[in-house]
């Protein structure tokens, strides 16, 4: 069959991954249980706001690289709480000094404090410089498939629509949207921001997504651990339901057995 979905790997910046799961590192309790959470996951990329969280520019506080070690973990250096273009380059070549020349990175502009919907202005305008500065860029953006589309044509290696607002857990709001971005994609699209729930990244990944990045969804559940490894197993359940091919949709009943040859 011309329409059946053959797997492929997980590959970003050249490097191939087993999970599809990326997690953010911030609104744990401790730091303790962003450990736990982060193996119960799975994931294998973490996420590190670089202007909320030491990871070597404070020397004598605590790292979050003493708990989460580089050699085991891909950092994903971000630049959460930035509202221009200039302070996410300024925050991106930072990490680069402090992570010893790593160029793979998670841009992201904030427009206003109260939505921290993305600046897509600004984040294109980010987008260039630090393509042409050699970074690798992974790009939090709207659900704007024409911005979509733009960030991508800009060199940025995978656009990140969210999903719903960061930390309002709404699930997928636009699903209209999303599924215009992934049909016209040429580079990976991840679901950013917005996840609520279980449900809602296994919808993401039998949407056709390649992964999915959260945060809130984790650290805030009433069992932060618990839901990490229920989210594990999401991902992984959407993904083989993208791949299966679900069955069509239908406005009234058929019977699970063949009709012909029954006994009357």
């Amino acid at each position: 069959m011309s329409n059946v979905r053959s797997d492929k790997p997980f590959t970003l910046a050249g490097r191939t991954f087993q999970s599809r799961l990326l997690v953010g590192t911030g609104k744990y309790r401790d730091m303790e249980e962003t450990r736990l959470a982060i193996e119960a996951s799975g994931a294998e990329i973490v996420t590190v706001a670089v202007r909320r969280t030491n990871i070597g520019q404070n020397p004598g506080e605590p790292n979050l690289l003493d708990v989460l070690p580089p050699d085991r973990y891909t950092i994903l250096p971000n630049t959460a709480g930035c509202y221009d273009a200039v302070e996410a380059v300024r925050t991106c070549r930072l990490a680069r000094e402090l992570l010893d020349g790593h160029n793979l990175v998670k841009l992201e502009v904030l427009a206003d404090q109260k939505t921290l919907f993305p600046n897509v202005i600004e984040t294109l305008k980010a987008a260039e410089v630090l393509v042409k500065d050699g970074f690798d860029v992974m790009v939090y953006t709207s659900d704007d498939p024409i911005i979509a589309r733009q960030l991508a044509e800009v060199g940025c290696i995978a656009v990140m629509p969210l999903a719903g607002l960061i930390g309002t857990g709404l699930g997928i709001c636009n699903p209209y949207n999303l599924q215009i971005i992934l049909e016209e994609s040429k580079v990976p699209v991840l679901v950013d921001a917005g996840v609520g729930t279980a449900s809602d990244a296994t919808i993401a990944m039998e949407m056709g997504c390649e992964a999915v990045l959260m945060n809130s969804a984790i650290a805030h559940a009433q069992q932060p651990v618990l839901m990490a490894e229920a989210m594990k197993h999401a991902i992984v359940a959407g993904r083989m339901a993208y791949l299966a091919g679900r069955m069509p949709k239908k406005l009234y009943a058929s019977a699970s057995s063949p009709l012909e040859g029954l006994i009357k």
